[in-house]
């Protein structure tokens, strides 16, 4: 069995925790909260993040980072996107060069626009796998059959991941695309939160249809400017995540969308969710990249500026219907 360390304590880092643990390998939990530390050591729950999960015994939190990465043989990314590289800077010291590093982290760096992939393999230098596709915490806590699709620039390290991983309710594909798993699963995060507005707003079924559908062109667009295979966003990190994203109340962005299309600011919206809100923050990256590849993302685009410049929503779906005709294939 294997020792892997968890750097970060959030819902979908305990969920896969204990996955792994039911599997019988030795884990360790890094966190910066010692209130979650001491609940997962004390009181075998992770009450902030997760409250009904029993956390099995072969778990261990901690505090140090350079204790729970002692003789770690997979070190698993479970923060924001947009503090792994901070993370990765802070654990670089410790982190055995042996370790397969496997990231759970959605998006791209604002700023320098770079996939979690590439900031991972620029901080350590250990190789890198990705994990992604439809898998709420909520659910892979109580085993609830999902499949989830692993990638990596070496596709041997996503074949050992996917080996790691895989249980009767757990399923794991590969896929060689790296690029666009990486992108699909952090745009779907936008069109996620503009598919919570849309509830917000008290619009229906064929509302969110249409973004959902709309929002699909986008991923793709950006994705094969990017280098991405088309394919790949018909799949589980495609299509998948954007459905389980805009239809479930399991989804942050979604929740916060809601709670924006009912008046709350996005501050507000935030406060109330109470952890990140992912599609913030690519909504914000995905602008850049957008506007720096010169790629047609007409939803990003007014959802940046209900974000950021004030928008009503209201508007913003005006602006959306009423842009000039074109054909849908165009």
């Amino acid at each position: 069995m294997s020792k892997i360390t968890f750097l970060g304590g959030g819902s979908f880092g305990t969920a896969l925790a204990t996955l792994l643990a039911k599997k019988g390998n030795r884990i360790s939990i890094w966190d910066r909260d010692a209130s979650v530390v001491k609940d997962i050591n004390e009181n075998r729950k992770n009450s902030r993040y997760m409250k009904e999960l029993v956390i099995p015994e072969n778990i261990t939190a901690h505090l140090s980072m350079e204790e729970a990465l002692v003789e770690a043989d997979y070190v698993i990314v479970s923060v924001p996107s947009h503090v792994v590289r901070s993370l990765c800077e802070k654990a670089k010291a410790f982190i055995p060069k042996k370790a397969i590093i496997i990231s759970i982290a959605k998006g791209i760096e604002e700023g320098s626009l770079k996939r979690i992939s590439e900031i991972i393999e620029e901080e350590l230098g250990n190789p890198v796998v990705i994990l992604s596709g439809p898998s709420h915490a909520e659910e892979v806590a109580i085993e609830i059959p999902t499949t989830v699709v692993v990638s990596s620039r070496d596709m041997k390290y996503a074949e050992i991941a996917q080996d790691l991983f895989m249980t009767p309710n757990f399923r794991v594909y590969t896929n060689e695309d790296l690029i666009g798993v990486e992108i699909g699963g952090a745009v779907k995060n936008i069109i996620a939160l503009a598919a919570g507005v849309s509830d917000g707003l008290g619009y229906g079924d064929n509302t969110k249809a249409a973004l959902m559908t709309r929002g699909m062109s986008e991923i793709i667009r950006i994705g094969i400017k990017m280098g991405g295979n088309h394919e790949t966003f018909s799949g589980l990190t495609g299509m998948g995540d954007l459905i389980v994203t805009c239809t479930s109340m399991h989804s942050r962005n979604r929740r916060a969308g809601i709670l924006i299309g009912k008046g709350k600011t996005m501050e507000e919206a935030v406060e109330e969710i109470g952890m990140v809100v992912e599609g913030i923050k690519a909504c914000k990256a995905f602008y850049q990249l957008k506007e720096r590849e010169e790629v047609s993302m007409p939803i990003t685009d007014v959802l940046y500026n209900v974000l950021f410049n004030n928008m009503n929503p209201i508007n913003g779906v005006a602006d959306l219907m009423l842009r000039d005709k074109k054909s849908e294939t165009y």
